[in-house]
């Protein structure tokens, strides 16, 4: 017998308690002669309604000059080997913070990579990070960029002895951290400082969460596709609410025998081989092209593999080994592509404050 979820009450299981921080909408921007002589101002973020609190490092807190410091950082070519490219090169903000419909991004030899550019989205409640987990914390993963080869090709030694030789730099640092000398520990603050702040939590879905606002007849029903386990089945990767993903890496069948080892490569186990980082789908519909290699060009290609294309694998995820192929029907899914369209955040994707100062 088929059984169907009422969509509400499913909601209401899920739902996450409601944590409002406290707002801080001032614009985290500082010029180099602006003076602060009671040191760094405090920063608060604003958590979404739904969203749980968010860990913020003991030896890194929130200020406003961190966050305009790392904004900065961000979007300057400084940081890599022949100065022409930034974080912000591979990671546009009209796209969710990726590159644009390209599957690999290009580094400053004109060398592409092996793996999409991942979204930079809510990172602040994430655990690993890169398609691998190869950082264990956002600070960390700052300077694999920098150094890789294949994208920035630059060495840290470099790249701090331009920033002491700025004009300006700093000065900024020592308005962010008390010092004028630039070092590592202080450049990967920064720059974490102001990617906790790309937080999304605006979107249509959120408002119909907390705002009532309605969804239309097929958005509905793809939601309910969504969490239904005899159909979409996709709650169990992706859970409903909050960052829609659990943070777990998993392998989804794309090859039977995977060329990119995935976790494999971090942690040597061959249990790990062929296992990615389970990504959130907030403002997917603009994230394109999807999966770690960006092989699936749209939405409906990413649901169709999930209906027919699942390949066998030695470490393919249990609850995929158990679906049934042709599952969905053309109209389940494009009823689930609609309401993932609802979880476009077009706040996050037009804000002033993550646009290049």
């Amino acid at each position: 017998m088929k059984f169907r979820f009422n969509t509400f009450a499913v909601l209401g299981a899920l739902a996450v308690p409601v944590l409002i921080g406290i707002g801080c909408s001032k614009d985290a921007t500082l010029a180099p002669n602006d003076t602060n002589d009671s040191g760094p101002t405090p920063y608060a973020l604003n958590i979404p309604a739904g969203f749980p609190s968010m860990n913020i490092p003991a030896d890194n807190p929130m200020t406003v000059e961190g966050i305009a410091l790392g904004r900065r950082l961000f979007f300057d070519p400084i940081l890599s080997g022949d100065n022409s490219i930034s974080c912000g090169s591979c990671h546009l903000q009209q796209f969710g913070f990726t590159d644009s419909l390209q599957q690999f991004s290009t580094g400053i030899d004109d060398i592409a990579g092996t793996r999409n550019s991942m979204p930079l989205i809510n990172l602040g409640w994430e655990r690993n990070f890169f398609w691998d987990g190869g950082a264990s914390n956002l600070e960390s993963q700052v300077v694999g960029p920098i150094e890789n080869p294949i994208e920035m090709h630059e060495t840290l030694s470099n790249a701090l002895a331009k920033l002491n030789a700025h004009a300006d730099y700093p000065a900024l640092f020592k308005k962010a951290f008390g010092s004028e000398i630039i070092n590592t520990a202080n450049l990967i603050k920064a720059i974490a400082q102001f990617e906790r702040t790309l937080i999304s939590g605006n979107s249509r879905f959120d408002k119909f969460m907390q705002q009532g606002i309605p969804l239309s007849q097929q958005e509905t029903r793809g939601m309910d596709l969504f969490i239904d386990f005899q159909k979409g089945d996709c709650v169990h990767c992706h859970v409903l609410g909050s960052t829609f993903t659990d943070h777990e890496f998993r392998n989804n069948g794309l090859d039977s025998v995977s060329e990119d080892e995935g976790r494999g490569r971090i942690t040597s186990l061959a249990s790990d081989m062929g296992k990615f980082k389970t990504p959130g789908l907030r403002n997917i519909a603009v994230t394109g092209p999807y999966m770690h290699d960006g092989r699936l060009a749209t939405l409906e290609q990413v649901l169709n593999h999930y209906n027919t294309g699942i390949k066998p694998h030695p470490n393919l995820d249990p609850r995929l080994s158990d679906v049934t192929p042709g599952r969905m029907t053309s109209q389940d899914i494009e009823d689930i592509v609609a309401f993932l369209n609802t979880l476009t955040d077009e706040e996050f994707l037009t804000n002033p404050n993550f646009k290049k100062p």
